[in-house]
């Protein structure tokens, strides 16, 4: 199976509006708990989501999972940063690339495969407006041509 397939419960809309990526990491994800019913269930949220590397650890904070409605005290804080599995190798290319060529580390997708839960991270630059503008325009022609093609084999 390819990155960042399997069952999509959580996807970050945003992020490729706001930055240009140009690498994408699968990491599973540290839970506690009740999380993964959470989880399962469709209830994460990754939209205000970022990545730091902290100690040589990657850890993903404000990525918002639901408490569990069984799951009464064995719930945890919905917030909380939550660790990353990733390889030594793979955390010190994200670090390098933080400090020295202004990347972010930005969380695309949450996904179930093979029962656990990922996480596929990005590493893209930050978008100008401009950029932004000139990907809009690009996305409208795009659509433009698909309508007049639809339009043309119909007749």
């Amino acid at each position: 199976m390819a990155k960042g397939q399997g069952k999509v419960v959580a996807v970050n809309r945003k992020a490729n509006h706001n930055f240009a990526i140009e690498e994408t990491i699968e990491a599973g994800l540290v839970l506690q708990g009740t999380e993964i019913k959470s989880i399962r269930a469709g209830k994460v949220q990754i939209a205000d989501a970022f990545v730091l590397v902290r100690n040589n650890e990657a850890w993903v904070s404000n990525m918002h999972i639901s408490p569990y409605e069984q799951g009464n005290r064995y719930n945890h804080d919905p917030v909380r940063a939550r660790k990353l599995l990733l390889h030594r190798h793979q955390i010190d290319k994200l670090q390098g690339s933080v400090q020295q060529d202004g990347y972010a580390i930005v969380p695309l997708k949450v996904y179930l495969k093979n029962g656990f839960a990922k996480l596929l991270i990005g590493l893209g630059k930050g978008k100008k407006l401009y950029d932004k503008r000139h990907d809009l325009r690009k996305k409208d022609a795009q659509r433009e041509m698909e309508r007049a093609f639809k339009a043309k084999q119909q007749y």
